[in-house]
């Protein structure tokens, strides 16, 4: 519900139409989720690079970095968790309504803000592509790149995902990719050929 009243919504002289053939492709938002470490911000970054190697415009929205701007007043409660997505879900819909593809690497560990993020951009005729990676706890723990499942285990790190708060995993996500098997450069492959038999990208 909008708390700002006397608004009303402005349409642009540019359609969507419009962008799309300026930029030669179609927008849409790929939805990386997962537990901490699983692997989400590599294989985005990695299949961000190979679309504009691919003369494609792409860009990733990463969890670590947009709570250094855009969300940084927001902690990890379950109420500011579905605010982080909540936005993310706002701003990714306006990169592919722009004619961008925008992968998104957040953990969103609840089911209905992710459904809440593809139900915004289904009603606005936006591809929304949930890409589960399933990287199993224990290889997450071994990775720990950021020594953060270390400290919630200690106790030291409260309303942590997959130790004291629940990580509920997609039940209808378009692609899987488990780390622990899959290498940064197979899974950008792999959500290639994805992108390509769905249209949104040309084969090589």
């Amino acid at each position: 519900m909008n708390k700002a009243t006397n608004i009303t919504w402005h349409e642009g002289h540019v359609d969507r139409a419009d962008r799309e053939a300026l930029l030669k492709q179609r927008g849409a938002t790929l939805w990386f989720t997962g537990l901490s470490a699983a692997g989400k911000s590599t294989f985005a970054f990695t299949l961000e690079h190979a679309l504009v190697q691919r003369g494609r415009l792409a860009y990733v929205l990463d969890g670590d970095n947009i709570r250094h701007g855009l969300n940084k007043n927001l902690g990890f409660s379950a109420a500011d968790r579905e605010e982080n997505i909540r936005r993310i879900g706002e701003v990714a819909k306006l990169f592919a309504d722009a004619g961008l593809l925008v992968m998104t690497s957040f953990i969103s560990p609840y089911r209905r803000d992710r459904d809440a993020a593809r139900a915004l951009h289904e009603s606005a005729g936006l591809p929304f592509i949930e890409v589960h990676v399933a990287t199993p706890i224990s290889t997450c723990e071994t990775r720990d790149p950021k020594g953060l499942y270390k400290k919630a285990r200690a106790g030291e790190l409260k309303n942590f995902t997959g130790i004291d708060d629940p990580y509920e995993p997609p039940l209808r996500a378009e692609m899987t990719i488990d780390a622990t098997t899959v290498s940064p450069q197979a899974g950008a492959e792999l959500l290639l050929a994805y992108l390509e038999s769905q249209g949104l990208v040309k084969p090589a």
